[in-house]
């Protein structure tokens, strides 16, 4: 089994903010803009309130109610609107797709998908550094789902069977338009389903404490050696981090300590 850290959500060129961490711990990844997507911020929704609203509330000043967005990963069912079928799926295309294919990355792998966050109060505000610890008030890249390969489909006319998925617009995507599927159970703990959202816990956190969010803490099986593709670590002093534009990065050292952790993260 690889594991795939997929970076998804707002970042620094795509919504230019952090996702919330909820009051409740939730982690609510805030799909990117996009005006070639049908979908808006206000046809999604979080415990009665639109991602629009929510928007509009963290950041005053600027109408998030009619901009569209690219809702990918698609593994929370937060339609606005609850009238048609749905199932959960993630779509890749162009040179993302190309590294997960060159990877060799296949039915049985692991997407964690991870992204930028920051906590905020009960109303909404994010968390002052004055008086909280550094895990309360900083910018964080933390891990907020997970997705174990079932199916993985390639065809059009297969990955027309998911309208309410953005990669399902065949006119919108080159020939490597890719949908993955999660199998309908985790392989290694197969009392939880083959995908999901994550709360917010300490050890679903990359970020070294101290340090700037793209700086993680260093585990062996994240190291350079043991990655796809020409990276190396790039912090300064201490940490590990990945610099560069990247949204799918493979673990190929298939090791004890590497499941291990995958597993602490996803169990409740």
């Amino acid at each position: 089994m690889k594991v795939i850290l997929s970076r998804k959500g707002f970042d620094s060129a795509n919504g230019g903010r952090p996702s919330p961490i909820m009051p409740d711990g939730t982690l609510l990844s805030m799909p990117i803009p996009s005006e070639t997507d049908a979908l808006t911020y206000s046809d999604l929704g979080f415990n009665g309130e639109t991602y629009a609203s929510i928007l509009n509330r963290l950041y005053p000043g600027e109408d998030w109610s009619r901009k569209h967005c690219h809702n990918d990963p698609d593994i929370r069912k937060n339609r606005v609107c609850d009238s048609q079928i749905w199932e959960p799926a993630f779509g890749q295309v162009n040179s993302a797709q190309g590294t997960l294919c060159n990877a060799g990355v296949s039915k049985g792998d692991l997407f964690l998908f991870f992204g930028w966050y920051r906590k905020i109060d009960d109303n909404y505000r994010f968390i002052s550094k004055t008086g909280h610890d550094f895990y309360d008030s900083s910018d964080l890249q933390v891990i907020f789902g997970y997705l174990q390969i079932g199916d993985i489909l390639t065809e059009p006319e297969k990955i027309a069977a998911y309208p309410w998925h953005p990669h399902s617009d065949a006119a919108h995507y080159r020939k490597n338009n890719t949908l993955y599927i999660p199998a309908e159970k985790l392989s290694f703990c197969p009392e939880l389903k083959g995908y999901g959202t994550l709360s917010y816990r300490r050890d679903r956190v990359l970020t070294k404490e101290g340090c700037s969010r793209a700086i993680w803490e260093k585990k062996d099986f994240l190291m350079p050696e043991n990655m796809y593709g020409a990276r190396k670590n790039s912090a300064k002093k201490s940490g590990l981090y990945y610099a560069g534009i990247w949204q799918e990065l493979i673990v190929m050292n298939e090791s004890e300590p590497l499941f291990d952790w995958v597993k602490s993260i996803i169990k409740p």
